[in-house]
């Protein structure tokens, strides 16, 4: 299961793409929040759950949980719901919002089949997504880039036989300590984060440097074909060497550290206020 955080009206919604159902499962309580603009969305939803139940509503019975990242960045048991089951929810919650919000949905599950058939155009939608976040488009530029390489880059390990999750991690922890200095742990604590993506806390140089060090490394996986696990691990050490050479030079001219403890909030306030300065 792959989770995204979607935008409706300017609201961020949870969601998530189950591979094995081809279904979209949505947080029911940010639903709630978007439709009824509740300050208490988890008790507007507790009562009306309890009050579908009496009438007998099979939908909430049905109801699956999910753990979905929180408000304080931790993954949390979440009430989700598929598209068809939200449907016949909006049915029963009075709001403005009901039919522009089924619009949406129905557009959701459409989405996924046009990216299914064509990858560009999800990447197109994470283009338009960060902008409604309000990074700025030269971070954006950098960032969807990333995502071309983090993409070349496991596809490489998976024809090296190296397996999704575990392996993975402890492969990208030994490129980003190698490069930065830091573990992957470090690196997130460092900036003060919890479950988001580090990616996207990152700064320009930041991103730059991480996408050197993936590049690199998938180009020396493909020149050298290591044949196992441990052979893959000193490739990455090789391919994030790259990137920390990089790393020390840019320093030593500017006499500022590359990895800081910026974050997106940071960034993005910094992103606010150049385009508050500009004349008008």
């Amino acid at each position: 299961m792959n989770e995204t955080m979607k935008i409706f009206e300017d609201k961020k919604v949870r969601t998530i793409w189950d591979n094995a159902t081809e279904k979209w499962f949505v947080s029911i309580i940010d639903v709630i929040e978007v439709l009824t603009q509740s300050i208490n969305a988890n008790t507007y939803w507790r009562k009306f759950k309890q009050r579908l139940k009496e009438e007998g509503n099979e939908t909430v019975t049905n109801c699956h949980r999910l753990k979905m990242k929180a408000q304080d960045g931790k993954m949390r048991l979440t009430d989700v719901a598929d598209t068809e089951q939200l449907f016949r929810l909006i049915q029963s919650i009075p709001s403005p919002k009901a039919e522009s919000f089924k619009l949406w949905l129905a557009r959701l599950g459409k989405e996924r089949l046009d990216e299914m058939s064509d990858p560009e155009i999800s990447i197109d939608r994470a283009l338009e997504q960060y902008l409604e976040l309000g990074y700025s488009q030269n971070w954006i530029n950098q960032r969807l880039k990333s995502i071309e390489i983090r993409k070349e880059l496991t596809d490489e390990w998976q024809s090296k036989g190296i397996k999704k999750g575990l392996q993975f991690a402890i492969l990208t922890d030994i490129i980003t300590k190698t490069w930065s200095d830091k573990s992957t742990k470090e690196y997130k604590i460092l900036k003060g984060l919890k479950q988001e993506n580090l990616r996207d806390n990152m700064t320009n140089t930041e991103l730059i440097l991480n996408m050197l060090a993936e590049a690199s490394t998938k180009d020396i996986s493909q020149a050298t074909s290591p044949k196992d696990m441990q052979q893959s691990k000193e490739v990455a050490r090789q391919g994030g060497q790259v990137a920390k050479i990089a790393r020390e030079t840019l320093e030593q001219k500017t006499g500022q550290k590359v990895v800081s403890n910026k974050n997106a909030t940071k960034i993005l306030i910094k992103n606010i206020n150049k385009t508050n300065d500009k004349p008008k």
